[in-house]
């Protein structure tokens, strides 16, 4: 199998450090192929959801991943299944690289029963506890406190001296300053968990610049700790995603503690489907982004560069990777209407497990003697 050498001088910052991640990296062929395929793939999906909500078969909120493949496509390469993923509602591609499939994601972003979780999440809230993900978070910020809880469970599990599973908490640079990120990242570092707080900077937050709305010197999101160190990542660049995961991952599952880590990105939808994007940037400035930094075309610039593919070949995989996404939205489509009394369903359990879900036919008021351990 063909692999090539990748100079990844300039694509990290460190803060607080001693080390850093490392400057060159090999990549082989079929590694490159399948970020390239898993990214495509994400990219297509993310404008069927484009084009079906301006069709009107997803409704609400709906917020786009396109641009930002990179970096989930890197991070899920650095980590094992063991290792906790929360991130916040720009969710769709997480939720397909962490045990998904384009077809059940866009079930559910229709509101069908064959979706991610059987319609009744939507667009912000997907989960899959069997590969450790646990979702969108409608509200912003909220999925960190929850994250660290999970760093704090992996670090009660593991024996003593072992590398423990980390957890990662995905949020925007429009929820890094959030009262509850500081609170949480505060008891992190008290109790040294092994959590990644993981700033995707895309730049503009929900229409706001950086520059505008942050203290912090050039805006830098991973040098927000003064006792817990950061790194900057090129996050347009998933050979540097995947290293620099792999060297925060190792940092944190090895005890020293939690880390902050900034994701330079860049999302070329705007903040929602109800914001263009164009009233705080220009267009001018979207295109020059995707033509000079695109993260897909740098995938398949190394291929091409060092003879893995040429251009004719890839243009054949998005060809067929665009029929495919096509079928799964078709079969999406096909899925059934949740009945109304799925409306019931888990919410009560006589022992908290799903197995043994108790079919309500009311919602119950809350009881005070139900809802107090009496010793």
């Amino acid at each position: 199998m063909a692999s090539a050498t990748f100079n990844l001088e300039g694509t990290f910052k460190v803060h607080n450090l001693d080390t850093a991640p490392p400057t060159e990296t090999t990549a082989t062929e079929e590694e490159l192929l399948d970020y390239f395929k898993t990214m495509y793939t994400m990219r297509r999906m993310e404008i069927t959801c484009d084009n079906e909500y301006k069709a009107r078969a997803i409704r609400g909120f709906c917020h786009l991943y396109d641009g930002q493949e990179a970096i989930a496509t890197g991070i899920n390469d650095a980590f094992t299944q063991e290792d906790s993923w929360i991130t916040s509602y720009r969710c769709h591609c997480v939720a397909l690289i962490r045990g998904g499939s384009v077809e059940k994601v866009l079930a559910e972003l229709f509101g069908l029963q064959n979706g991610y979780t059987k319609g009744k999440g939507g667009s912000m809230h997907f989960y899959n506890k069997e590969h450790n993900f646990y979702g969108g978070q409608g509200i912003v910020g909220a999925q960190v406190p929850v994250g660290v809880g999970l760093a704090f469970a992996n670090k009660y599990k593991t024996p003593e001296g072992e590398h423990m599973p980390v957890s990662l908490s995905a949020y925007g640079d429009g929820a890094a300053n959030q009262g509850q990120i500081w609170e949480a990242a505060n008891m992190a570092a008290l109790w040294k968990l092994p959590a990644i707080f993981c700033c995707e900077n895309n730049s503009y937050g929900m229409g706001t610049s950086v520059e505008r709305h942050t203290s912090n010197p050039d805006g830098d999101y991973y040098k927000m700790g003064n006792a817990i160190p950061g790194v900057k990542i090129d996050g347009m660049n998933v050979l540097s995603v995947r290293e620099g995961m792999k060297f925060v991952k190792e940092y944190c599952a090895s005890g020293n503690g939690p880390i902050y880590v900034e994701m330079n990105t860049y999302r070329y939808h705007g903040h929602s489907m109800s914001d263009p994007g164009t009233t705080y940037r220009s267009r001018d400035e979207i295109a020059a982004t995707r033509s000079a930094r695109d993260p897909i075309e740098f995938v398949k610039k190394c291929l091409i560069e060092n003879n893995m593919k040429d251009e004719g070949e890839l243009k054949e995989i998005e060809k067929g990777i665009r029929k495919e996404v096509q079928k799964a939205a078709k079969a999406a489509k096909a899925g059934p209407i949740p009945p109304p009394e799925e409306l019931y369903n888990y919410i009560y359990a006589e022992d908290g497990s799903k197995e043994k879900a108790e079919k309500q036919k009311f919602i119950r008021m809350p009881q005070y003697k139900n809802s107090v351990h009496n010793a």
